[in-house]
């Protein structure tokens, strides 16, 4: 069992102040999840989400799977 840390990314995209998420994609080999959570709320709670549903969601928004802003 790893006891490492996880080192939360938030996307460069994140500029504009408002609602943003992180991500701690470190933890994915060693724990087979990417901890998610609340960039503004970085004490609260963390969605763990399996990578290879991970992974199916980043496939889907860079295909544009789910429409554009």
């Amino acid at each position: 069992m790893t006891t490492e840390a996880p080192r939360w990314f938030k996307s460069s995209y994140s500029s504009n102040g408002g609602n943003c998420v992180e991500v701690a994609a470190n933890l994915a080999a060693a724990r087979g999840v990417v901890p998610i959570r609340d960039s503004k709320a970085p004490s609260g709670p963390v969605l763990s989400v399996p990578t290879a549903s991970f992974t199916s969601f980043v496939a889907g928004v860079k295909s544009g799977e789910f429409g554009g802003i």
